[in-house]
C-alpha cells in the first residue's frame, strides 16, 4: 500500500519555527515529486511546497516563500519541510502527497499563536 505520514506538528508561537517529516513507503519514493499542502478550518486545501524527484527542482507559494524550506533523504524515502517565521495564518492541518496527488493520508496539525 501506498502511505505517506506527516509529523512533528505542534503548538508554536509566531515568529517560532517547526519541521515536519513525510515518512513514505509503498512506491518508488525516487520517482515522484512529493508536495506539501494545508489546510485551514473553513478553507479550500492549498499546495505548499514541492521538491522534484531528485531534489534539484523545488517550488513554494507565494504566502510561504522565503520562511519554508522543502527537502528530501531518498535514502530515507523522506521529505522535509522547516518552517521558519511562523504566523498565525500557517495555522493548518499540514498534508504531504505525491505531485500530483493521490490518496490521501492523515495530516499533522500546525497551530501558530500566542
Amino acid at each position: 500500500d501506498v502511505q505517506l505520514q506527516a509529523s512533528g506538528g505542534g503548538l508554536v508561537q509566531p515568529g517560532g519555527s517547526l519541521t515536519l517529516s513525510c515518512a513514505t513507503s509503498g512506491f518508488i519514493f525516487d520517482d515522484y515529486a512529493i508536495a506539501w499542502f494545508r489546510q485551514a478550518p473553513g478553507k479550500e486545501r492549498e499546495g505548499v511546497a514541492c521538491v522534484g524527484s531528485s531534489g534539484e527542482r523545488k517550488y513554494y507559494a507565494d504566502s510561504v516563500k522565503g520562511r519554508f524550506t522543502i527537502s528530501r533523504d531518498n535514502a530515507k524515502n523522506t521529505v522535509y519541510l522547516l518552517m521558519n517565521s511562523l504566523k498565525p495564518e500557517d495555522t493548518a492541518v499540514y498534508y504531504c502527497n505525491t505531485d500530483p496527488p493521490g490518496q490521501w493520508g492523515q495530516g499533522t496539525q500546525v497551530t501558530v499563536s500566542s
